[in-house]
């Protein structure tokens, strides 16, 4: 065990990231099974997420509406594909009330307040928006529809991972409407390029971008497209997905508009979404055995200042410098904490600023007063410095952009040498089986083939890499001409 309690990430990357999560007070798991509870302190961090990507979504055209949580089963089974890739998933509501048991202890579904049709509560939610844009489109001039909706969705899943995997989740889901075939296309390529630079500039995690197989594409979709991120433990995970849906639900729900010509024409459609999944990848893109480690464009408090005193006297002319300080940080636009609170110690208060990933932490005491000093010290790499009064502020910009820009190499040098070639089926079990990460290999684009090699390997195709048109043999089955892809086991 390290310090703080925290099993290392090299005995068991499971159990690591199940008591980094509990003990940095991010999530916890409900009484409601497969749903979790996330603490102030995770939600603070998924409100810089949402923050951050509605600027983004905005900044590209897009706006933010609402759609019910609950759809009609008659939706639901319009779009074959759709119904089919999701109908395992669903939660459906039947009655609409309640009564007391007749025994006295407690209360029953009343039989006699059965719905007329099932109302399932949504996984996703391009059938309830495309039969509203049906009503919203009669002409060219109704289009492009560029909607965003920040929601929950509801996806039954019965074995769970804070984050990663639970029934209930929260998420964004885009939903445009176009005109033409290429406009659609070009809105795909847009936003799987906003998540990129979100993921790669905010997040600091790396990411291969590129096109899911048949196999593993969203259902009802014409082409997926996808960023895939490299966890420590050699592990893939999807951390973005947006979707060409050609004119599936638009023929699905008959939504027709009236060209320049007057000609009656289906609309072109995508989706695109990420999810409190990307917690997970924050988590176990960068943290270590003590804890938490966030980079500086997503910490809810950037740094803390902790002073050092004996005394109630020391501790208020401290406090006084302290505060001077806070408000030259908050000013330059740092959020900051000062923690004065006199019931913890330093130590104590040090372990849990790392445990929580906090970037900086400044700390005062009597003779950093008399110098006109503080300590800086940085949760990236644990180092320390004697900073200036004067220089202060700069330098606290200056070393949260470095560790910004060096948790982003770190995680890019950790890719790049955890990304390999396998030549055959065997070699590409080795290679998952003893060192994991990335593996590039040729495909024949065969769905049997994909299927196969899931089953000896226990791997996905994670994406046809976007740009990416060489051709070698194929790793099962020695065909020439077979396309290059990349494999990995996942999340």
């Amino acid at each position: 065990m390290s310090k703080k309690g925290l099993v290392k990430r090299s005995e068991d990357f499971s159990k690591w990231y199940n008591e980094l999560v509990s003990k940095a007070d991010l999530a916890e798991h409900s009484d409601v099974r497969g749903c979790m509870i996330i603490k102030p302190y995770g939600y603070a961090i998924w409100e810089k997420i949402k923050e951050q990507l509605d600027q983004m979504f905005k900044e590209t055209g897009h706006q933010n509406a609402y759609f019910p949580l609950f759809i009609p089963k008659s939706y639901l089974s319009k779009e074959a594909d759709h119904v089919e890739g999701f109908a395992k998933e669903c939660a459906v509501v039947t009655h609409y009330r309640l009564k007391n048991a007749d025994d006295g202890h407690g209360v029953v579904v009343d039989p006699e307040a059965k719905l007329e049709e099932e109302l399932i509560v949504r996984p996703t939610s391009e059938t309830i928006i495309w039969n509203t844009y049906k009503k919203w489109i009669q002409s060219y001039r109704d289009l492009p529809i560029l909607i965003n909706q920040w929601a929950n969705v509801v996806r039954w899943e019965m074995r769970t991972r804070l984050f990663l995997r639970t029934a209930e989740f929260l998420w964004q889901e885009g939903h445009t409407a176009h005109a033409s075939e290429q406009e659609a296309i070009d809105e795909t390529e847009q936003m799987l390029n906003v998540y990129a630079d979100f993921v790669e500039n905010h997040m600091a995690i790396p990411v291969l971008k590129g096109i899911k197989s048949a196999n593993e594409r969203f259902a009802g979709a014409e082409e997926t497209y996808c960023i895939e991120a490299l966890m420590q433990d050699g592990k893939a995970l999807q951390a973005g997905t947006s979707h060409f849906l050609g004119q599936n639900f638009a023929k699905a729900f008959d939504v027709k508009f009236a060209d320049k010509d007057g000609e009656q024409k289906y609309v072109w459609a995508t989706s695109w979404g990420v999810s409190t999944r990307l917690m997970g990848a924050l988590i176990m893109t960068h943290s270590d055995d003590l804890g938490l480690v966030l980079p500086p464009k997503l910490a809810p408090i950037q740094t803390v200042i902790v002073p050092i005193y004996k005394n109630k006297e020391q501790l208020e002319v401290i406090s006084e410098k302290a505060n001077s300080i806070l408000l030259s940080l908050k000013s330059a636009g740092i959020t900051v904490k000062y923690d004065d609170d006199d019931s913890k110690k330093p130590g104590w208060k040090f372990a849990e600023y790392e445990m929580k990933g906090i970037p900086t932490r400044i700390t005062i005491g009597p003779r950093d007063l008399e110098s006109r000093t503080v300590e800086l010290a940085r949760r990236d790499n644990f180092s320390k410095e004697s900073v200036s009064v004067e220089r202060l502020v700069s330098h606290v910009q200056q070393t949260l952009t470095d560790i910004q820009t060096k948790l982003y190499e770190k995680a890019k040098e950790f890719t790049y040498r955890n990304t390999r070639i396998a030549n055959s089926i065997e070699e590409l079990k080795a290679i998952l089986d003893h060192e994991g990460g990335f593996v590039e290999g040729y495909w024949n684009g065969d769905a049997d083939t994909e299927q196969k090699i899931k089953e000896l390997t226990k791997a996905t195709i994670r994406c046809i890499p976007i740009g990416n048109h060489a051709n070698g043999k194929c790793i099962l089955t020695g065909e020439e001409g077979a396309m290059k892809v990349v494999f990995a086991r996942a999340y």
